[in-house]
């Protein structure tokens, strides 16, 4: 039933749900409105315009979108699968989805640098007949599908943990992400929150990481020396150099609220007997590929939510299992919990990184 709907010629009308698909595609909340795009006939052009690429996990995103469009299935529906990253730069970014626009491709997906700043091109692509797809770092606007996780409830968590291990409070290194971006400062303030409001004191050194081990392990490393020793730490990525940091410096093992890298993982299975009491938790890189099948089930006319709701992949100390929950053989590098199931979205390593990371 039709409820409403835009202006555009080739525009999404509000309709009632659920989802073609609600197994896959989880409504946000329950006044989340649910969109059909009119039916185009595929095979389709789709991009990928990304930002940030210096860490691993955009480094695993690029892979995964790239080996999802690759299966068989998928592919036959595609006619272009084009990746573009444009690092840092705001204006870059915005500057490659006005070509993807301008270029004529049916969709775009995005990994938004800034949340606030797309406003001209997103009526672009609105107004052009291009569905878009924000993941990850979404995009502050109903005219975009949104493809996420509860950001906010990451830090919330990790916070939680670390006020159930420091039920007295005390001093606490804060390693943040890509500053400017939608999931760093949601994370971020998740974290406040939750330790404003529990009533300890707390003694938040803060710093950034980037996501990324290397820039992560150096600004650890830093804080340590100038501001250590913490009696707790939470990072939102680059966990494995954050913990190499802590090794290298001879820092005392402490609670740990922090991401899904494999390397982590393993860090938190050896060395929780000497304190290092871990949550891992976050959202794997096969985000891209739910939004790159969100993208096509709006091109074909589906119903989809307006936003997305993912599930969270979550471990804590003491259930860290060799070959479930962390893999010895695999690279540190390895975001665990990449996989969708309800989506029919599952990868092996293998698949992941036989893909390069560059733009094609």
């Amino acid at each position: 039933m039709l409820m409403g709907g835009f202006t555009a010629a080739y525009a999404a009308e509000t309709v009632s749900g659920p989802a073609t698909e609600p197994e896959c595609m989880a409504p946000w909340s329950s006044d989340t409105k649910f969109y059909q795009y009119p039916k185009k006939e595929g095979p389709y052009r789709i991009a990928l315009a990304n930002g940030y690429i210096a860490n691993t996990w955009r480094i695993q995103m690029i892979q995964t979108a790239k080996a999802y469009a690759a299966q068989p299935d998928v592919a036959a529906k595609l006619k272009e699968f084009k990746v573009v990253s444009t690092g840092e730069d705001v204006p870059a970014q915005i500057s490659a989805i006005n070509n993807f626009i301008d270029a004529g491709y049916d969709a775009i997906v995005v990994n938004a640098q800034n949340p606030t700043a797309f406003g001209p091109v997103i009526k672009r692509a609105k107004e052009a007949g291009v569905v878009l797809v924000a993941f990850d770092n979404t995009l502050d606007t109903e005219d975009a599908i949104n493809v996420n996780v509860d950001q906010k409830g990451l830090g919330v968590l990790w916070a939680n943990w670390l006020i159930k291990h420091l039920p007295n409070g005390g001093k606490v290194l804060e390693v943040r992400g890509v500053a400017g971006t939608s999931v760093d400062t949601d994370r971020h303030n998740g974290i406040h929150e939750t330790l404003n409001a529990s009533g300890k004191t707390w003694n938040v050194t803060e710093v950034v990481g980037k996501w990324d081990d290397g820039v992560a392990q150096k600004v650890t490393a830093d804080a340590i020396a100038t501001n250590g020793p913490f009696d707790g730490i939470t990072a939102q990525g680059g966990d494995t150099g954050v913990v190499q940091a802590m090794i290298d410096a001879k820092h005392p093992f402490v609670p740990f609220g922090g991401e899904t890298e494999n390397g982590f993982r393993k860090f938190c299975a050896k060395h929780a007997g000497e304190g290092l009491k871990c949550s891992s938790a976050g959202t794997g890189p096969a985000q891209v590929a739910v939004a790159i099948k969100v993208a096509i089930a709006a091109l074909e006319g589906q119903v989809v939510p307006q936003a997305i709701k993912l599930p969270t992949a979550i471990v804590e100390d003491p259930d860290f299992k060799e070959n479930a929950d962390y893999y010895p053989d695999q690279s540190d590098n390895f975001f665990v919990g990449n996989s969708f199931p309800t989506c029919g979205i599952n990868f092996t390593a293998q698949e992941i990184m036989g893909q390069t990371k560059e733009n094609q």
